[in-house]
């Protein structure tokens, strides 16, 4: 048996290389359009705190008593239900929109992005939502004033303004 014939074997039994990776190109187009659709916490949070305009605005689209447990600073507060009704007075379709919901496990930011989209906005997700902007040390408001809560060492580094990535 060959090298070929025996990689192709293990490949078999092997769960990540069972389907074989995409080739270069497909894999350069797949992740560039991974990021024209989504935003990291950290990037987010970076631009907002360089201040001056950043170019985009933040939307919250999660329920109001999700809102006053705890937000971005300076988000604009949409509920995803209500994005086609009020979209297009709140916001300006010249200026990208980062929705944001919960976290991981919620599609509301998703939901909302598609809405958004839908109605000629162009539009980012923010990945993590929320849950990660807490967990990784971000200031965020509530309706009682500002809060931060240290990073969590599982998804930001604990000593440093920067994670390498």
């Amino acid at each position: 048996m060959n090298a070929t014939a025996r990689a192709g074997t293990a490949n078999a039994a092997n769960p990540v290389l069972r389907v074989a990776p995409a080739t270069p190109a497909a894999a350069a187009a797949h992740f560039a359009a991974s990021l024209a659709f989504h935003a990291d916490v950290s990037d987010v949070a970076s631009a907002l705190a360089a201040g001056g305009d950043p170019g985009f605005v933040v939307l919250d689209s999660r329920s109001t008593a999700s809102w006053d447990q705890g937000h971005v600073p300076g988000a604009v507060h949409l509920p995803t239900a209500l994005v086609p009704e009020q979209a297009g007075r709140l916001l300006d379709r010249s200026v990208p929109v980062v929705t944001y919901c919960w976290g991981p496990g919620c599609n509301g930011a998703t939901r909302a992005a598609l809405a958004l989209a839908e109605l000629g906005f162009q539009v980012k997700e923010m990945l993590g939502g929320f849950e990660y902007w807490v967990r990784e040390g971000f200031a965020y408001e509530t309706w009682e004033g500002s809060r931060r809560r240290a990073a969590d060492a599982l998804t930001a580094p604990v000593d440093s303004e920067d994670c390498g990535c």
